[in-house]
């Protein structure tokens, strides 16, 4: 039983000894020169305008190139901001025409609110205008609630989040309420605007400046919070926020000459609008003249339960064909080298001790035969 089981451990002790394949370091989406926590900004041109924001990038829509940021990849409370991952998950799912009866609930969310009563009032298209012009936490419940739960719209927001690769996004609440866990980033932020800004629906919500909303009787007018689009040339919408734990965060975007720039900030301690202003003009000024310190990426590609049902079946090869396929990814042409002439010189081990033990039994076979013979003679 032993001889049997040197060649295998031959085999296993040489793959031991070509190495761990180690994972390459991990770069941040969107380039490496996102991952620092200070100002990036391209050489041979002026800095971007001074801003109280902790955070924030400057991006080009079309082509995704990151123009200049301040610490990107922060981790921060996203305030209602998040709100803008709210209506990019779930506009492709509610029927915009359909009727929707908030829960007492929705109804008593904390903080901004649109007025909502317990009333079948109201179009799921009148709801997302309250979720992204007035900024209704009750909106984003109802919304919530609507696409089937709340648990079930955070999970699909979540997905969402991490098809768009953004991966400092955690929601937990559909308002962007303070919750523990809940985080977000700038370049996350822009991300999302990006995809959202794709959606016809999605950008004809932002850039409403005034509409009716209806009424327990009749109706009365809400309005944008985004001041910028009243005062910026061009400005096409997003989304603004805050709260007391997340202080300011801002998404926006503006078009000027058919070219479309993306500013977003987060934990700004103060007014930021003019602030938000200059970085957008930087951004303008910039764009097409300058090499990019990163790029917006795109997201991942969705497969249809129709293409995976479809999919191919593949056949598993043998466990040890992927171990040693992957060892050997990673080492270097003389890692490999050396590898095999180890594993090799251990399998040839292994075979020559199970041929002397096959010979070695042989010979003990014959003696014993011979000495029954030699018996068998004497009786």
């Amino acid at each position: 039983m032993l001889m049997k089981l040197v060649p295998v451990t031959a085999l296993l002790a040489a793959v031991a000894l070509t190495g761990p394949a180690h994972s390459a370091p991990t770069t941040p989406v969107g380039g490496d020169l996102l991952g620092g926590r200070g100002l990036v900004k391209p050489d041979g041109i002026k800095a971007p305008p001074k801003s109280k924001a902790t955070s924030y990038v400057i991006a080009d829509l079309e082509t995704g190139e990151v123009l200049a940021a301040k610490n990107p990849h922060g981790r921060y409370l996203p305030a209602s901001t998040l709100k803008t991952l709210t209506a990019l998950t779930l506009i492709p799912k509610l029927d915009k025409n359909r009727t929707v009866k908030p829960s007492r609930n929705a109804v008593n969310q904390e903080g901004t609110a649109v007025g909502l009563t317990t009333k079948p009032l109201y179009k799921v298209d009148d709801l997302f205008r309250a979720l992204m012009m007035s900024s209704g936490n009750d909106a984003a419940m109802a919304l919530a609630e609507a696409n089937g739960s709340l648990a079930k719209t955070m999970s699909d927001m979540n997905a969402e989040a991490k098809r768009l690769q953004a991966n400092d996004t955690v929601a937990k609440t559909p308002s962007g309420l303070d919750k523990p866990g809940q985080s977000s980033s700038a370049y996350d932020l822009a991300l999302i605007a990006r995809a959202g800004l794709a959606n016809p629906d999605f950008r004809r919500y932002i850039s409403t400046k005034t509409a009716k909303f209806p009424a327990p009787k009749n109706y009365y007018e809400i309005s944008n919070h985004n001041k910028l689009l009243w005062r910026y040339k061009g400005m096409i919408g997003v989304k603004n926020g805050w709260t007391s734990k997340a202080l300011g965060s801002f998404v926006g975007a503006a078009t000027r000459g058919g070219h479309t720039i993306i500013v977003t900030i987060m934990r700004h301690d103060g007014y930021f609008w003019d602030e938000v202003a200059d970085l957008l003009d930087w951004g303008f000024a910039a764009r097409g003249k300058v090499t990019p310190v990163g790029r917006l990426v795109d997201p991942l590609p969705v497969i249809l339960p129709a293409q995976q049902a479809t999919a191919p079946v593949v056949t598993a090869p043998p466990v040890t064909a992927p171990l040693l396929d992957r060892a050997a990814s990673k080492q270097t042409d003389t890692s490999r080298t050396v590898g095999s002439i180890v594993i090799g010189g251990g399998l040839l081990f292994g075979l020559v001790w199970l041929g002397c033990g096959i010979r070695r039994r042989r010979r003990l076979a014959l003696r014993s035969r011979g000495l029954e013979d030699s018996e068998s003679s004497r009786l």
